[in-house]
């Protein structure tokens, strides 16, 4: 399929994981990928395969995500995708009994407050055109709660969740599409380094996945290339489940 033919695709965290495999799928289908990453060698290499463009980007930082898109729009004209997906995940989050302010205050720069950068100086630019597709990457967490926390990720993309809901609503009669993509748990080489070394911790998560696996990066980015697209044309405001049957699950299959 080509359904994003000639589009101008923004993607942040296109370095590694979910941003990596929707910046391939995005470019399959046609699109022009602009590969956002904070890491240099990374972003580079992941344009370079896609015949894309890498712009090196602190997202937590409002000038560095004004200048991203002023640019992209400078260069190409337009943004018709904007996914920002760029966050963290690091290991001094946890309970809120433990979790310290520096770590709680990183997570939610990174994981929401860069969200709030990127539609904030992208819809500006999609007003102009008279359309566009956002896709914020929330998660299944949040949605539901989890004993064995990370507060501070769990907070932070609670309120990605919500933030685009609103959004969604506030620019529909503008033909900007913005929605919220929840992912459940990816085979991300980041967590199947983390549960390598914590075999038990990663058998505690997998038995509540109904279809008894992690999801495939491959996946993830099929469904964000289906909310980028005009085969969504009808959702806005919307949270996009693809988590296996996670948050269906009563009792899973033993």
């Amino acid at each position: 399929m080509e359904r994003l033919q000639d589009r101008i695709a923004v993607i942040t965290g296109a370095g590694s994981g979910i941003g990596l495999a929707t910046a391939r799928r995005f470019a399959a289908e046609g699109a022009k990928v602009i590969c956002v990453d904070i890491s240099a060698d990374a972003g580079k290499a992941v344009a370079d395969e896609v015949g894309g463009e890498f712009v090196a980007c602190d997202v937590s930082d409002e000038e560095s995500v004004r200048a991203l898109f002023d640019g992209v729009v400078e260069r190409h004209g337009r943004v018709d995708i904007a996914f920002n997906n760029a966050g963290i995940s690091p290991p001094d989050d946890d309970s809120i009994l433990v979790t310290g302010i520096e770590a709680w205050e990183r997570v939610l720069k990174v994981n929401t407050t860069s969200v709030f950068f990127c539609c904030k100086y992208a819809i500006p630019h999609m007003q102009r055109q008279g359309k566009g597709s956002i896709i914020n990457t929330a998660s299944f967490v949040a949605l539901l709660g989890a004993a064995t926390s990370q507060i501070a990720y769990t907070a932070s993309k609670g309120g990605v969740l919500a933030m685009t809901r609103e959004l969604g609503v506030q620019f529909a009669r503008e033909g900007i599409r913005i929605n919220a993509l929840c992912p459940g748990p990816v085979a991300t080489p980041l967590l199947m380094d983390l549960f390598a070394k914590d075999p038990e911790r990663a058998a505690r998560r997998l038995v509540h996945v109904p279809m008894g696996r992690f999801a495939e990066p491959e996946e993830i980015a099929a469904a964000v290339a289906f909310l980028a697209s005009d085969d969504a044309s009808f959702m806005t405001a919307a949270q996009f489940v693809v988590d296996g049957g996670i948050t269906g699950a009563y009792v899973t299959p033993l």
